[in-house]
């Protein structure tokens, strides 16, 4: 079973829940953050008492409020303790659903298990944590069928950035003088105009704005 575990959440009922789990499978300590930044902060000390984390179970939004953070999601902060200590076991704990954001999560984060919060959900967490241990990953069963579609697969960081300033607002016209300005290229208004036709044809969209909600939908943009 693993020692020592890291609760990034800013619920204090689901600290509370995710507690008593990891109790009862025998965790001998447990430590939570309510902010990314707090999380940050106790794995590096962990670390530099070696006395490392060995499982962190975090969430992927946190609540704003009058603190002003430097890590503003579960998200980065998994990127960021990623670099620090690579081969840590990594669950996410979330309400999210989108498609393209749980494969981003596991194919470049690499987290090691998704448990979707629901109504089975600490059932899903405990057997989550269980699956870890074997040196496997784990899923909600709710959303296996997200690894499998191949929605956003074709997808790259060109057409995330195009797709985003459409949604910004960003009329086809103007963006090939924006792609220059911000040095992105291809930039030809021929070439954006051919991209974003090939959105539309790749997610069966009718026009720019059903392209848009879809983009938003699958949590690409």
């Amino acid at each position: 079973m693993f020692k020592k575990v890291l609760i990034a959440e800013d619920f204090d009922s689901i600290n509370i829940a995710v507690k008593q789990t990891l109790e009862s499978l025998g965790v001998e300590e447990i430590q939570y953050a309510k902010y990314c930044d707090d999380a940050l902060l106790k794995f590096k000390k962990a670390k530099q008492d070696n006395e490392p984390f060995d499982l962190l179970i975090s969430d992927l939004s946190f609540v704003a409020d009058y603190r002003k953070v430097e890590i503003p999601s579960g998200e980065k902060l998994i990127e960021t303790i990623r670099n620090l200590q690579p081969e840590l076991n990594v669950i996410v704990y979330s309400v999210e659903d989108k498609a393209y954001t749980i494969k981003t999560l596991f194919e470049k984060q690499k987290i090691n298990a998704f448990v979707h919060k629901g109504r089975n959900s600490i059932s899903q967490l405990k057997t989550a944590i269980e699956t870890l241990l074997y040196g496997k990953t784990f899923i909600s069963p709710e959303l296996a069928h997200t690894l499998q579609d191949k929605s956003g697969k074709e997808i790259d960081n060109y057409d995330i950035t195009l797709l985003t300033h459409l949604a910004n607002g960003v009329a086809i016209e103007d963006m090939e003088a924006l792609f220059k300005k911000l040095n992105i290229t291809p930039n030809s208004k021929s070439t954006i105009e051919k991209r974003v036709a090939k959105l539309k044809d790749y997610f069966k969209a009718s026009n720019n704005i059903h392209l848009i909600a879809i983009a938003k939908d699958l949590g690409i943009i």
